[in-house]
């Protein structure tokens, strides 16, 4: 039987769970500054200097304590999470994430989706632990898990040039799936609504370093499903990877014809 979980103390981690998480963010907002980079400096400087203010001021929000004000309507955490989510939308459908759409190899878009799996091992450990409900691990109804395990293959497969389209658009459907699915159950976990009891209240998250899980590696998560989307649009052959040849005859990087 899981502990109970307190809204409003802060979770008893372990060194694991707490900087395996909190460096897992940091890990791969310093990837998506990378990706930036692979279209110009410019860009990877801006997109970092932007993402350290946010992760900053998330980070700030959570250890003051407001974040935590549930009794408020809209709670300050809804405050912080939608507005992050919509911009990460909109920088997947800006210039930059056109041209990661046609510049970025398969191999890369996919393989960078590797890290949901050490970060649903942690989750489930925050579960063995008493942080997290069991509903938002694999032990519970979070997939998740087979979306980064997943990614492995694809991309390697993809790096061999052995992925054909219909095997991303599948894998790209079932990541953006799983995704959706534990935003939700994360969401009606929350207090306001509890949908499954006041001992599984999903709360862990307004507290630093977590709130980098759905203040940084969900909007991680989303952003390279929609690139991948905008990616998948593009016709055959209309593809281009840095250093490759972009003419029209010739096929993206890592995908069959």
């Amino acid at each position: 039987m899981m502990p109970a979980i307190s809204p409003l103390s802060p979770p008893a981690a372990s060194p694991l769970v707490t900087y395996g998480i909190g460096g897992l963010a940091v890990g791969m907002a310093l990837a998506m500054s990378g990706l930036a980079s692979w279209i110009s400096r410019r860009s990877g400087i801006r997109l970092g200097i932007a993402v350290a203010l946010v992760m900053a001021a998330q980070f700030g929000l959570a250890h003051s304590g407001v974040l935590q004000a549930w009794s408020k309507v809209p709670p300050p955490f809804m405050l912080m999470l939608v507005p992050t989510l919509v911009l990460t939308t909109r920088l997947a459908f800006s210039g930059l994430g056109t041209s990661l759409a046609r510049r970025l190899p398969w191999a890369m878009l996919i393989g960078l989706q590797a890290f949901r799996l050490p970060l649903e091992l942690l989750m489930h450990r925050a579960v063995r632990e008493g942080v997290m409900p069991v509903q938002l691990s694999y032990s519970g109804w979070n997939f998740d898990i087979l979306t980064g395990a997943s990614a492995l293959v694809v991309a390697f497969l993809s790096l061999k040039g052995k992925v054909g389209r219909p095997l991303v658009t599948a894998w790209n459907l079932m990541g953006s799936l799983f995704l959706a699915t534990v935003v939700g159950i994360a969401l009606v976990s929350m207090p306001i609504l509890q949908a499954f009891g006041p001992d599984r209240m999903n709360t862990w998250i307004t507290f630093p370093p977590f709130v980098w899980l759905p203040g940084v590696l969900v909007p991680t998560a989303l952003f390279l499903h929609l690139v991948a989307w905008r990616k998948l649009r593009i016709p055959p052959g209309g593809e281009g990877t840095a250093g490759t040849d972009r003419s029209p005859g010739h096929p993206g990087k890592g995908m069959k014809r």
